[in-house]
């Protein structure tokens, strides 16, 4: 029975030093989390974190050990608990940020989202930092009129219409382009936007960076080699098996006005090049915005709580959700006359 004892006992305690060895001295690229179907896929990454800037500084990465919270290149990915609001905002105050939130509202979707979207923004995005909004539209007198907060400006920019929102969605980095002729006299970081979205929460300054890309909530946990990449070597946005980081979401991307100028331009000029041979990327703009920030790693990356879709239910991984996909109608907006 003594015997017995003693081996239980050694058991217990070899199986407490090797858990509490685990979580302290294991490397964070061999830590685990589930994925699609079951299938287990890495959540973090070796390599250190590169300190730009106090707020960088600031961050409490080992709050979340659930999710990835820096990439290989030293990039933090930004997650609930892991940041000091008080202290983010603190710091851009001191800097004199600004930002300019561009969104395109074209055709039947300036009626469907934009309202909503830009009431929304009012009560959520960066509300300690001065905004100034530039919403693209074919048709600037349906814009509605809103009682904005100190601070916060609306310009509309009027744009074509094209008849395909394949076309819609690709020529919006022209467009953008083009107006970072102006941002760059009222705003030090640019963010851009789809208008069928809803913010929720907050989506402050922690969220500026030099270079900033979005995390795609249906693939943040997928390996590799299930993101839809364009796989087509016809097209500027081609990625070979084997290549690539995260796949980013085309829905919200940033940064100083001068990153996004390089990637707005940078993707306008792919999307022509390939128009001009008859190719058209898998995913249209977004092919080329995963392209572009592979080659051009971003030193911010948001995780999909700014930017969540509510079909995909509610992951112990998200606890706080700050911008929501709207409910997608697409049969009546898309090709619409």
């Amino acid at each position: 029975m003594s015997r017995h004892k003693s081996v239980l006992k050694f058991i217990i305690v070899t199986t407490l030093i090797l858990f509490l060895a685990y979580f302290t001295l294991t490397p964070a690229s061999v830590r685990y989390s589930e994925g699609l179907g079951g299938t287990i896929v890495p959540i973090f990454s070796g390599g250190k974190l590169k300190i730009d800037n106090t707020i960088d500084a600031s961050l409490k990465l080992w709050n979340r050990t659930d999710v990835k919270t820096f990439t290989e290149w030293g990039a933090p990915i930004i997650w609930e608990r892991i940041f000091d609001r008080d202290e983010c905002d603190r710091e851009h105050k001191k800097k004199h940020s600004s930002v300019a939130l561009t969104v395109f509202a074209v055709g039947r979707y300036l009626d469907a989202y934009l309202e909503n979207f830009l009431l929304s923004a009012e009560l959520h995005f960066m509300v300690a930092l001065p905004v100034t909004y530039y919403v693209f539209t074919d048709a600037p007198a349906k814009v509605p009129k809103l009682q904005l907060a100190e601070g916060r400006r609306l310009n509309i920019i009027e744009v074509q219409k094209h008849s395909r929102w394949q076309d819609i969605s690709m020529m919006r980095m022209r467009a953008i382009a083009d107006a970072i002729n102006d941002i760059l006299h009222t705003s030090s970081y640019v963010f851009c936007f789809d208008a069928d979205q809803l913010f929720v929460g907050r989506f402050g300054s922690e969220a500026l960076g030099e270079s900033v890309a979005l995390l795609h909530a249906h693939f943040y946990r997928y390996p590799r080699d299930l993101f839809t990449y364009d796989r087509n070597p016809n097209s500027t946005a081609y990625m070979k098996a084997g290549a690539g980081d995260f796949y980013y979401h085309a829905a919200v991307f940033g940064g100083t006005w001068q990153n996004v100028l390089a990637l707005t331009e940078s993707c306008y000029r792919t999307i022509l090049e390939d128009k001009s041979r008859g190719v058209e990327a898998l995913w249209h703009d977004e092919s080329h915005l995963n392209k572009y920030l592979w080659l051009h790693k971003p030193s911010r990356v948001l995780s999909p709580e700014y930017c969540w879709d509510q079909s995909l239910g509610h992951p112990s991984d998200i606890r706080v959700k700050r911008l929501l996909w709207a409910e997608k109608q697409y049969d009546r907006l898309r090709d619409a006359p």
